[in-house]
């Protein structure tokens, strides 16, 4: 974990983090997974698929929730934090805005890897595909009130779980909204961990161009792309595809 100036001069304010966990019985020693939410979600979007699954395959899994009304500084110093607790150096998974967040913690923890899971790592490119998709919902973030995501935003069509995940949604204050959208150029990674970039052709926050310049900024390859599904992935109907073939591409890397 690296330790930067402004840590110490202005430090972020101490929160109780609420950390989920899913853990494989027995522990083979793999690198646990630290999964981070995006905008509206906590750390249940993953407990209610992924976490499990990955600890099913082998891995520990655990799900950070962050904390309220933060900056992108403080998620990422709760990032780092969270992942400096844990056992074993761990990959860190970033979905949505979360993923902005885990690229910015990369350049403070040495991660295992990395997966940037339909990522919005530039803001205002997010903004306009959301200011299309849903217009009630995001303008007022630009006038000092509340981010509100639609089913229609986050879920394909096949999806089955809309309602629910709707409702236990968090509306995002527009602080932290303006923190995410100024948000600077990530800094290089510490290590050079291996970053792998997935998400879908019809997500309708993330476009496919925004997808390949995350690419091929933080891996250089081309996106694994799952069509058909919207932008909440580990809560879609076909939730296993996307974590299958991160699980995959991570065994492939941990071997090399």
């Amino acid at each position: 974990m690296i330790v930067r100036f402004a840590d110490w001069t202005r430090p972020v304010p101490p929160v109780r983090r609420e950390v989920l966990s899913a853990l494989p019985h027995p522990d083979e020693g793999r690198p646990p997974l630290l999964f981070v939410p995006g905008l509206g979600h906590g750390a249940w979007a993953f407990r209610e698929h992924w976490l499990g699954h990955v600890a099913e395959r082998g891995f520990p899994a655990y799900a950070l929730s962050p904390r309220k009304n933060g900056t992108l500084r403080a998620y990422a110093h709760d990032v780092v934090q969270a992942a400096a607790a844990l056992p074993r150096q761990a990959v860190l998974v970033g979905h949505g805005t979360g993923a902005l967040v885990v690229a910015h913690a990369l350049g403070r923890y040495p991660a295992r890897a990395a997966v940037l899971a339909a990522p919005v790592v530039h803001g205002w490119s997010a903004l306009g595909a959301m200011l299309r998709a849903n217009p009630v919902g995001t303008l007022p973030a630009l006038f000092g009130g509340h981010l509100s995501l639609a089913a229609g935003q986050l879920f394909g069509e096949e999806s089955t779980a809309v309602d629910a995940t709707v409702a236990r949604l968090v509306r995002t204050p527009a602080a932290t909204c303006r923190s995410l959208l100024r948000a600077p150029e990530p800094g290089r990674p510490v290590g050079a961990p291996p970053v792998l970039v997935l998400g879908s052709p019809d997500d309708r926050i993330v476009t496919r161009a925004a997808l390949d310049r995350a690419a091929a900024r933080h891996g250089g390859g081309a996106p694994l792309l799952f069509p058909g599904m919207g932008h909440a992935l580990m809560l879609e109907t076909r939730w296993k595809e996307p974590v299958d073939a991160l699980l995959d591409w991570l065994v492939k890397e941990l071997a090399r």
